[in-house]
């Protein structure tokens, strides 16, 4: 009985002890496993980084790149506005200059009508082909002004307009129906593509 009680307390014992070394190894801190993963996360960690830095380098070249487009583009525009600009400065020039370049040459042949009707006059006898030369002349020439765009004002038995016609004197009507109207041209007035370029001189019946 007494080696019974021996055994069971030995037994006891030894259960406790297993206990105890079991509840130890639970709650000892794993090493190993803490060095695996510090050193499976390392490597990610230190990867985050330097994807970003690459991405950073990638994203710098690029507007690097785009900034040295628009600077070329740049140059290109100011360089082709400089030379417009250049151009119509030299062409608006010219214009000023020899504007009148077309007009003058398409009165030459009536200067020369006019030359030969001078010389004409030297040795005419008949004054009827004179009159006739000069008046062709004048057609010639009036036919070249309105080929230009100028035109005659109509002023004899027209209502003065103040916008077409000059008053530089006023007589009394001989008729009412003549008050108002204009019956006499002093000088005759010219508008060049509809705008008046020089007012008829007329005379008005009041």
């Amino acid at each position: 009985m007494y080696l019974i009680q021996i055994q069971t307390e030995k037994y006891k014992c030894w259960v406790m002890s297993k206990h105890k070394e079991q509840k130890n190894s639970q709650n000892k801190p794993n090493l190993g496993d803490n060095f695996t993963d510090d050193a499976t996360k390392a490597p990610i960690e230190e990867s985050i980084p330097e994807k970003e830095q690459k991405e950073n380098s990638e994203n710098t070249d690029n507007v690097a790149e785009e900034l040295e487009k628009l600077k070329d583009s740049y140059v290109r525009l100011m360089a082709e506005y400089d030379n417009y600009r250049k151009r119509t400065i030299k062409e608006k020039a010219e214009l000023i200059k020899n504007g009148g370049e077309k007009t003058l040459i398409g009165l030459l042949p009536v200067i020369d009508d006019f030359e030969r009707a001078r010389q004409t006059l030297e040795t005419a006898t008949d004054i009827e082909a004179v009159k006739e030369g000069v008046t062709l002349i004048y057609n010639k020439f009036m036919t070249y002004l309105q080929q230009n765009g100028v035109k005659v004002i109509d002023t004899f038995g027209q209502p003065f307009d103040a916008d077409l016609h000059e008053a530089v004197a006023m007589i009394p009507a001989a008729e009412e129906a003549q008050k108002g109207n204009i019956i006499d041209t002093i000088q005759t007035g010219y508008t060049l593509n509809d705008k008046v370029i020089r007012h008829a001189k007329v005379v008005v019946a009041n």
